[in-house]
Order: C-alpha cells, then sequence, then structure tokens
C-alpha cells in the first residue's frame, strides 16, 4: 500500500460536502485512495475512534504525534446559577475530554491562515 501524496488529501477534503468531517466521510476516503474496501475502511475508522474511547474512559491520555493531545480531567463541583432566576444551582463533578493541539499542528494553522485585513 502506498500513501497518496498530500495534495490528493487535500483535494479530498477540500471537496467534502459539509464543513465538518464525519466517520462514514474518513472511511470513504480510506476505501478510495488507499484501496481498503468499504467494510474494511468502516471498521479501521471505528476500531481507531473505539481505541481512543477506551483508552480516555480508562483514564489514559491519548497522544498523536504531530496533531495533539487528548486528556481526560475531572472537573470538581461548583455553584452554578440559573441565569433566568438567578437561583443557586449546584453542578455535580463530571469527567470532560480535553483536546491541545501539537505544536506543528499549531503552525499548520497560522500558515494556511489568510492574513487579517489592514485597518
Amino acid at each position: 500500500m502506498t500513501q497518496p501524496p498530500n495534495d490528493a488529501l487535500e483535494l479530498a477534503v477540500d471537496s467534502l460536502e459539509t464543513s465538518a468531517l464525519t466517520k462514514a466521510q474518513l472511511a470513504e476516503m480510506l476505501f478510495e485512495q488507499i484501496g481498503l474496501n468499504k467494510r474494511e475502511s468502516k471498521d479501521m475508522v471505528d476500531a481507531f475512534f473505539d481505541l481512543i474511547s477506551t483508552q480516555l474512559i480508562a483514564g489514559d491520555d491519548v497522544k498523536l504525534s504531530g496533531f495533539g493531545n487528548f486528556q481526560m480531567r475531572v472537573k470538581a463541583p461548583r455553584p452554578g446559577r440559573n441565569p433566568r432566576t438567578g437561583e443557586l444551582i449546584p453542578i455535580a463533578a463530571r469527567r470532560v475530554v480535553t483536546f491541545h493541539a501539537s505544536q506543528k499542528l499549531k503552525d499548520q494553522l497560522q500558515e494556511d491562515a489568510p492574513s487579517a485585513p489592514d485597518r
């Protein structure tokens, strides 16, 4: 299996119909660009996200080199306020996932960003 050139990947992502990349679209790109059959492509995408979910639920960090890190955090309980009535409402402790982009991804985003208009 050979990898397609980056230009092919960029074209595939640019031609997506929605502004969000979906699991189905990822599977379709694997089918078209790598040559896996559709079932294998779908299974590979599902397995990838299942593995990430499993690791986060277990409390482990997920580090994707050149992309970023996903971390599970526990937020402490805190007092909240109903904005309509002003009533105090307790917010329970909860677990959340945070994502921190790698420096490489941040740099790529800045390179591709349109320049800010002059004021």
